[in-house]
């Protein structure tokens, strides 16, 4: 993540205009490694979030509410107890780092006004929180880093704070026009190079500043003639004055393809050409908020669908493996015909047959040659015994082809239940979308209903609801029991349905009303959100068949979400969403 000393500045500056001088109201700690402090204004209140948990560590503004432990933490206390209802006199970046320092006036228990320091790390796995005294001695910290941990560098309380070893690099906002970058490793490329000689910007702001001076990223040192070295500090000094200057443009990445989030930036991005989407934002704050609020929903999300995942996984598996052995018995059973023949012509000659024999060769009626067949028989049994023997075996395998036949069709169908079923859980969006599917298995027999006091009440399918461009209204399915709702109830005979041909999806109706005539635009759309809901999220071009709902049809005794269709047309389409009603 680009959480770099760029993003920090831009973050200070945003805190200073907003909670500068404002009183603590409620200090929280939701989690192990994350505090959440009110602060009151004279015209406003804003929630502050620092986690220093080692994956998403972050401090920003924001609108979630967590639950909070009925028990406040020790640390939790200790902040209620030193800083509780404290005023807010400075936000500062320390240094040119990813270290938020928050000065705190309060009284202490003689009634003395007394300065806190509130120190935010953000540093990876090694991000912390700590609070300090006016003589910066560790009065506590969220993680406590021992000589076990780290020989470097403990945070005890008790101890006094020093901050993290300084890098061997030249800070970003100090550097001018006669700076000097080694560029001496030919295969390196300028990036790296840029990345290892500059402090406090991320991979993707030095990616930035290659892309700025050339139009590319992928620059090895061993091109660059001294006009590109000048390029290279040109687009650097330019980008060092916007910061100091507080010039910023907030904004975050989005895969055009997979409309999942890449990255954020507190300047402006434009390396990603047409593979992305860059959303911008007016605050650094917003950005963030919604930035790892999806990457927790989306975290979450992968955790509490891991049993269904791994559910439906090992049953694709069971019955994938199940067609296999089913198509072998097909095969097996294509001999059938010959054992008719061997049993039809023993019968013919059981004059000319003793018992004893392994084998007998005989003329084939059949063949239109009429050219000799040798024919296995078992020595243990009458000439007449063989050849009921292989009429057992034309019967059997008679019957095994009609009931293999029958099976790999039952299978086939529980193989396309299954599959739609994990893209729908791939594609979930909330619990309530994973208790939906949840549901659909236990009536499926996949899964098994645990006893509760109360029944639950059905709730009645509720498909995502989108407007089109033009203004018409576009409906997707979340899992297969809403798609069988859409396509079968929900919608009239004249509306549009859209399906990925050949692809595992999400059921797509346009209601039309009274207003037949659809724009290109709107089918556009419809196809895009059939695509972006289907197993094929990920890839471009995607084709979608569409059709009126009057030639869907749903055979009798299919699954859910099972239907077949006619008289339909095709259109490709690259996946895309749009924003839910």
């Amino acid at each position: 993540m680009a959480f770099d000393a760029v993003t920090v500045r831009c973050l200070v500056s945003e805190l200073r205009d907003s909670i500068l001088n404002g009183r603590i109201d409620k200090i929280h700690q939701p989690e192990k490694d994350e505090i959440t402090i009110n602060v009151r204004t004279f015209t406003d209140s804003f929630k502050l979030v620092l986690s220093a948990g080692s994956a998403h560590p972050r401090v920003h503004f924001t609108n979630v509410n967590k639950k909070n432990p009925i028990s406040a933490p020790m640390f939790c206390m200790l902040l209620r107890k030193h800083i509780g209802s404290g005023k807010i006199t400075n936000i500062e970046q320390v240094g040119f780092e990813r270290i938020i320092k928050i000065s705190i006036e309060s009284y202490d228990e003689l009634g003395d006004l007394t300065t806190k320091f509130l120190i935010a790390e953000i540093m990876g796995r090694h991000s912390n929180i700590v609070l300090t005294d006016s003589d910066m001695k560790i009065i506590d910290c969220i993680k406590h880093v021992d000589f076990t941990i780290s020989s470097v560098r403990q945070l005890l309380p008790g101890l006094t704070y020093i901050s993290p070893p300084v890098q061997n690099k030249t800070d970003l906002i100090s550097i001018g026009e006669s700076f000097n970058m080694d560029f001496s490793s030919p295969i390196q490329t300028a990036d790296k190079a840029v990345l290892s000689a500059i402090a406090g910007i991320s991979p993707l702001c030095s990616r930035e500043i290659i892309y700025s001076a050339f139009g590319r990223t992928d620059i090895k040192c061993g091109e660059l003639t001294d006009s590109g070295k000048n390029k290279i500090l040109y687009e650097i000094v330019k980008l060092a004055n916007k910061i100091k200057n507080n010039n910023f443009s907030p904004c975050m990445i989005i895969n055009n393809q997979t409309g999942k989030l890449m990255d954020f930036s507190a300047v402006s991005i434009r390396q990603y050409e047409s593979l992305a989407e860059i959303k911008e934002f007016n605050s650094i704050s917003l950005l963030l908020d919604e930035f790892y609020r999806t990457r927790d929903m989306h975290e979450r999300m992968r955790q509490k669908s891991s049993d269904l995942v791994k559910l439906l996984n090992n049953n694709i598996e069971r019955v994938s493996k199940k067609i296999g052995i089913l198509h072998q018995t097909l095969e097996n059973s294509s001999k059938k015909e010959q054992y008719k023949i061997y049993g039809d012509l023993l019968m013919a000659n059981l004059y000319n047959i003793e018992q004893g024999q392994k084998s007998v060769e005989v003329i084939n009626y059949f063949d239109e040659n009429s050219q000799s067949i040798n024919i296995p028989l078992s020595p243990e049994l009458s000439p007449s015994k063989n050849a009921q023997n292989y009429y057992k075996k034309y019967n059997k395998a008679k019957t095994a082809e009609i009931e293999a036949a029958k099976q790999i069709e039952n299978a086939q169908n529980d193989l396309e239940y299954l599959e739609s079923t994990l893209v729908a859980v791939e594609n979930a969006e909330s619990e309530d979308d994973l208790n939906s599917i949840r549901t659909e298995m236990i009536t499926e027999g996949y899964l098994i209903r645990k006893l509760t006091k109360k029944r639950l009440k059905k709730k009645a399918p509720a498909p995502m609801h989108f407007v089109s461009s033009d203004g018409f209204d576009i409906y997707v399915g979340k899992n297969n029991t809403q798609n069988d709702y859409l396509s079968l109830k929900f919608a009239n005979s004249s509306d549009l349905w859209f399906h990925t041909k050949n692809i595992h999806g999400s059921h797509v109706i346009i209601k039309l009303g009274i207003d037949k005539d659809v724009p290109k635009t709107t089918i556009t759309e419809a196809a895009e959100l059939a695509a972006y809901y289907s197993k094929a999220r990920s890839s471009s071009q995607v084709p979608v068949d569409f059709t009126l709902i009057k030639n869907v049809k749903k055979p009798k005794g299919a699954k859910p979400g099972m239907v077949i269709y006619d008289y339909y047309n095709t259109i490709y389409v690259t996946p895309k969403n749009l924003e839910n009603s």
